[in-house]
């Protein structure tokens, strides 16, 4: 790219989805995870620590949504919080993710104390809402973009747990199965911001370093639990 163009949206766009090519899918832990080869208490360290960034999602939304002076916005990024925490009839994330903790045999009540979190799990995620928190609201935004990539992962899981590891009682796959959709539904909004927000040669930059960020503090998770509990070859 020049110094006096930028991309055209559609290059733009190209190069952000290009970056999944670094996406945690790709992460020896998680590919572990999702062929069959994790042993129960992979898995289990794996919900566990997990926990952590779930906890956190609605954290890091309430943040973006603090820092955004727009109402348009505010009232789109706000279904996120509910999304996770609940609203109404609908349990939320966090809830989902905790039934999938029972499910794989852990329990809940030391799943939500969060003594199992390690180090590395904690700071990466601490990492992501802090920069939510110090970020214009359109940076947080272009850090979300990780959606992109997510339903390819969620549907691997709900493909491959059910036969992999038979153990897991279905109904706590409920969380994957309901991201499936919903992240499809974020992501759509955020690609929007980004390729609007960001439109000069520097400001796409930024946004690649953004979701690059982003993807590292993922794949930093998946290195501390590779480190912990180990991989299954």
């Amino acid at each position: 790219m020049s110094a006096a163009a930028a991309w055209s949206r559609e290059e733009f766009e190209a190069r952000l989805r290009e970056r999944g090519r670094a996406y945690h899918i790709h992460h020896p832990f998680n590919v572990m995870l999702n062929s069959g080869k994790a042993t129960r208490e992979q898995i289990r360290g794996w919900v566990a620590n997990r926990f952590y960034y779930q906890v956190s999602i609605p954290l890091k939304d309430a943040a973006i949504l603090a820092n955004c002076n727009e109402r348009a916005v505010r009232r789109n990024w706000v279904q996120r919080i509910l999304d996770h925490d609940g609203y109404g009839e609908d349990p939320g994330g966090i809830e989902c993710w905790l039934r999938l903790a029972e499910a794989v045999g852990l329990e809940r009540a030391a799943v939500e104390s969060l003594s199992a979190v390690l180090p590395g799990v904690r700071f990466a995620v601490d990492a992501y809402v802090n920069f939510a928190r110090r970020a214009p609201w359109p940076e947080g935004v272009c850090a979300s973009l990780t959606e992109l990539f997510a339903p390819e992962i969620h549907r691997q899981r709900l493909a491959g747990w059910p036969q992999h590891y038979p153990w897991i009682d279905p109904a706590g796959l409920e969380y994957f199965q309901s991201r499936m959709s919903r992240a499809r539904r974020d992501v759509e909004f955020a690609l929007a911001v980004t390729l609007e927000r960001f439109t000069s040669p520097g400001e796409q930059r930024r946004a690649l370093e953004i979701l690059q960020l982003k993807l590292d503090i993922l794949w930093q998770m998946n290195d501390a639990m590779a480190l912990a509990f180990g991989v299954t070859t």
